[in-house]
């Protein structure tokens, strides 16, 4: 049971310093800033709808991926690792990705429509790093239990960046650019202790299997 507890707060705090999502809310928050209320919630659901789909997809289809390619679970942990230590370092030096956006569509709907699933849910929500991390995290859950726990974990902080999306505004008024930038700073070197963790793990047992 404790082995449960430990594996569900590794993949609460991993998937929500991954998700980011206060780091996604102010653009977010820029990119519906002419949005009627309820079209803002509309497209904050929809949004995280089509992450936790993409993130679930990957995380159970994972094995048959590394048997597809003749990859090792070893492997991918040590390129995760790479990818959020890199991830990590954008995020401690408080640079948000750049998102490039189209003009507003005529119709609020389909402006909605288009940006709820990219660029938001794909890849600023699920991106490559939280994508990695439900691959490396489902190999690692070894009982049905584990896998419970993932999938209420991922559940969890998706509800959570959706509460955090359609508070953005108030949000952000109340962190102030300074708030905002020591919250991702934080969460940065977060995910660059996670990505330490990750590397080591997969580099281990590849050089004792090289030593012997």
């Amino acid at each position: 049971m404790q082995e449960t507890y430990s594996f569900g707060l590794l993949a609460l705090t991993s998937f929500f310093t991954l998700l980011n999502p206060l780091g996604t809310m102010p653009i977010f928050v820029s990119m519906t800033s002419e949005l009627p209320e309820e079209q803002k919630r509309k497209t904050a659901r929809k949004a995280v709808v089509v992450a936790f789909i993409t993130i679930l997809v990957f995380a159970f289809s994972g094995q048959l991926l590394f048997r597809f390619f003749g990859i090792s679970v070893n492997s991918f942990r040590i390129v995760g690792g790479v990818i959020f230590f890199l991830m990590g370092q954008d995020m401690l030096q408080a640079r948000l990705g750049k998102i490039k956006m189209s003009e507003k569509e005529s119709e609020i709907n389909a402006y909605v429509n288009d940006i709820s699933i990219t660029p938001l849910a794909i890849p600023m929500i699920s991106g490559p790093g939280a994508i990695t991390n439900g691959i490396v995290l489902m190999e690692d859950a070894s009982t049905f239990g584990k896998k419970l726990v993932l999938v209420g974990s991922i559940v969890i902080i998706l509800a959570l960046t959706y509460v955090i999306l359609i508070s953005g505004t108030r949000i952000s008024r109340k962190l102030g650019p300074t708030g905002n930038n020591v919250l991702m700073r934080l969460m940065g070197l977060i995910v660059m202790v996670i990505a330490v963790e990750f590397f080591f793990s997969g580099l281990k047992p590849i050089v004792q299997d090289m030593l012997k």
